[in-house]
């Protein structure tokens, strides 16, 4: 990596690019993550995390291999952007209650057309019914496209849950339950099933520690778990209706997920990426695509600089990981009394012993689509040349969560 971040920083310097803080997108990296998630998932489609890039043209980019296929959404409001703009088929992977988007969808032929959205009980077909119940019939008799999320956390004991707080619905039963209801409405119709594996897909596993140890023995226990009971709701919901598609997974499960033959299609979308949070498996390691740039501002002691900004904490449980992680030079640490801050982010070691004031230091964010909540665009390397930038979703002035 030192290496390369030499090259960017060539690169910026020739282009005049001196603002800090900016950030990079290698697209060698992102390209070459892209062919190991296709090499990895074995010729089953993979679906695009949208939320893991928030870039559109980045999307654009992987939707072009062939491998890849779909949007995965993270709100009504940007799958129907997202429309708007070309793309012709989104699965909302979260439930919506958002009703003006609800009409809006209803009132759209074309985006009823791509648009999928994402259910796991009752009173969610509720709020879609009464939110466009003054539109009925939908244009041309379309309906409303659903799909049902079904939980596959893992719980070994009464007490004992691996896995995130997600959809009721735990049992073929309660799946079928739910198709029922789905089925029941003449403005909806129910496509497909989703269940994403997190304990699986997002939680790292290559500590050598009694730590890592039980949480590869957690994944291995619960992978015969999530295949048996997905494989029976999809086949207790298709006894009432097919189904399009069947997603599972994340990057960080793909080679388990693809072995199940209920599954159509895998999420993913971080492994693009390779964010801090990534370098931590046992089974895949992606290059780091994205790169951060801050500036040395500050020098309060001989072994302390000081950079400014730096502090975008990743979402999820508090924890060391979800600092960023410092990427150039080799040898700098966080203050442990400040870690990242907002404004200001001290690092240490001997390494800050040779920065100056307007030097730069490279971080990667934990996550791979939070940063681009930060920034408006991202910088742009290939091979040995800067191609100019291209916006985030907030550089086109959207902003969904």
């Amino acid at each position: 990596m030192t290496d390369r971040i030499a090259t960017i920083e060539r690169l910026l310097a020739r282009a005049g690019a001196d603002q800090r803080p900016l950030a990079v997108l290698d697209l060698d990296a992102f390209d070459a993550n892209a062919e190991d998630l296709a090499r990895r998932a074995q010729g089953m489609p993979i679906r695009v995390a949208s939320k893991s890039l928030r870039v559109r043209g980045l999307l654009e980019r992987v939707l072009r291999r062939p491998e890849f296929q779909g949007i995965l959404s993270y709100s009504l409001p940007e799958a129907l952007w997202l429309v708007e703009h070309g793309m012709d088929d989104v699965v909302v992977a979260y439930p919506t209650a958002e009703r003006a988007a609800l009409r809006e969808l209803a009132a759209r032929p074309a985006a009823l057309d791509a648009i999928t959205l994402m259910v796991d009980e009752v009173a969610q077909l509720e709020l879609i019914s009464a939110a466009i119940a003054d539109l009925a019939p939908l244009p041309g008799g379309s309906r409303i496209r659903v799909a049902i999320e079904l939980d596959v956390s893992y719980a070994p004991l009464p007490g004992v849950r691996f896995g995130a707080f997600r959809s009721p619905v735990r049992t073929p039963a309660q799946a079928a339950a739910l198709a029922r209801e789905i089925v029941a409405r003449p403005q909806l119709l129910l496509v497909g099933m989703m269940a994403y594996e997190g304990h699986i897909a997002g939680v790292t596993d290559n500590a050598r520690t009694p730590y890592g140890m039980a949480v590869r023995g957690m994944k291995a226990l619960s992978r015969p778990d999530i295949a048996a009971r997905r494989a029976e709701a999809v086949a207790a919901v298709r006894e009432l209706t097919d189904l399009e598609f069947i997603n599972g997974g994340g990057t960080g499960s793909i080679e388990s997920t693809r072995a199940e033959a209920a599954v159509t299609e895998i999420a993913a979308g971080s492994g693009l990426i390779g964010p801090g949070l990534f370098d931590r498996y046992v089974d895949f390691t992606p290059q780091p695509a994205l790169l951060l740039a801050l500036s040395v501002v500050r020098r309060p002691a001989p072994e302390v600089a000081t950079l400014l900004g730096g502090g975008w904490i990743a979402s999820g449980v508090p924890g060391e990981d979800r600092l960023p992680t410092i990427a150039h030079p080799v040898g700098l640490a966080f203050a442990p009394q400040e870690a990242a801050g907002e404004v200001q982010t001290p690092v240490m070691g001997p390494a800050a012993a040779d920065l100056r004031v307007g030097d730069t230091v490279w971080l990667r964010h934990a996550k791979a689509g939070e940063p681009a909540e930060h920034f408006t665009h991202y910088h742009l390397v290939d091979g040995d040349e800067l191609l100019g930038t291209i916006p985030t979703y907030r550089g086109e002035g959207e902003l969904f969560l």
